[in-house]
């Protein structure tokens, strides 16, 4: 009867919907948060090789609902930097960085995806002018790298990338109580990156994070080692030429509440600190080695945005009209050497 052929059918569907879950645990295990219980951690820069599914760049707006904007987002980051976009803008003051002549703490981690300094809430680091309207407070200096040296850096300078990138990751302290507030907030964040090179002598403050005695000490996912002393503007190269645009964080969820700001001049690591970063896990010590090494999302399309520079590019020295979009003619320079006001970019 119609009862019984009912129940048949029912018990069919039961039994294919539990085939197709054992399947899908089988074959994903690590798929099973996404249904019970959502892990914001749950993502990774590359394919992980232990048979455990965890979405890559291309799958991070696909596998949350919440992570939508990596996947459907305008003005997401990083991307690359074509000189020839770039729009002379003369009113982009230099920024201002107020440390309210203290040194700092702070502690050093391995995340598993970054090298991740946090500073101690004693002593503040705020940032203000350029392209900024309000006061944002450091939350976080992150380093990114590649495992060759022609990759590392998640910017990228007329398709050339670097071997890192430095980003210090500032929240506005105006407008918002903490960084989870800002980040997902108008005018939340301002990110300060600075592209890393190789030569014979280190930055004196990555050579504080990366010398031998310090970064043997987090060689593995969740270990920490506390910094104290530190000057943050020793990080900070000898200019005040920088690059800006309105993007995103480049982490899941990608929030489109950030202003980058990319100093038009390097730091420097060895070529050792820079083996040393490539020898750091992402996992713990009782799992198998997986190095840290590009971890970097790639670079995401421009699409109407501007990207603006207080770099003078003409080589009259004459200022750009403010509102008339220029198409100079740039070079990359590679040598990262900076003459007169250049730098990366120059005239």
């Amino acid at each position: 009867d119609g009862g019984s052929h009912d129940d048949v059918k029912n018990l069919l569907w039961s039994v294919i919907l539990s085939a197709i879950k054992c399947c899908l645990l089988l074959f994903f295990p690590a798929a099973q948060p996404i249904t019970s219980k959502l892990d914001d951690g749950w993502w990774a820069y590359k394919d992980v090789v232990q048979g455990s599914f965890v979405p890559v760049p291309s799958f991070w707006g696909l596998v949350n609902s919440a992570w939508n904007l990596c996947a459907i987002g305008k003005r997401q980051s990083p991307i690359d930097i074509e000189t020839s976009h770039m729009i002379f803008d003369p009113y982009l003051t230099p920024l201002r960085l107020n440390t309210g002549g203290h040194k700092m703490g702070g502690t050093m981690y391995n995340t598993g995806k970054h090298v991740s300094l946090r500073p101690d809430k004693a002593h503040l680091v705020n940032i203000s002018g350029g392209p900024l309207g309000y006061s944002y407070r450091l939350e976080e200096v992150r380093v990114h790298f590649g495992s060759e040296d022609s990759q590392g850096s998640e910017h990228l300078l007329n398709g050339q990338g670097f071997p890192g990138e430095v980003q210090l990751i500032h929240y506005n302290q105006d407008l918002y109580t903490n960084y989870s507030e800002a980040a997902k907030s108008p005018h939340g964040i301002a990110v300060v990156s600075i592209f890393i090179k190789l030569s014979e002598n280190s930055n004196a403050f990555l050579n504080r994070m990366l010398n031998r005695d310090t970064i043997t000490r987090i060689n593995y996912k969740h270990d920490a080692f506390l910094l104290m002393g530190l000057n943050i503007a020793d990080l900070s190269p000898d200019t005040t030429r920088y690059i800006t645009y309105e993007g995103s964080i480049t982490i899941p969820p990608c929030y489109e509440t950030s202003t980058w700001i990319l100093i038009n001049k390097p730091v420097y690591v060895t070529q050792m600190q820079m083996h040393s970063l490539r020898l750091l896990s992402q996992n713990e010590p009782y799992k198998i080695f997986l190095s840290m090494s590009d971890n970097t999302r790639p670079a995401q399309p421009l699409l109407q945005r501007c990207i603006r520079t207080n770099i003078n590019f003409s080589k009259q020295g004459r200022d750009c009209p403010n509102n008339r979009a220029l198409r100079p003619q740039y070079r990359g320079n590679s040598q990262g050497t900076e003459r007169g006001s250049g730098g990366f970019v120059s005239a």
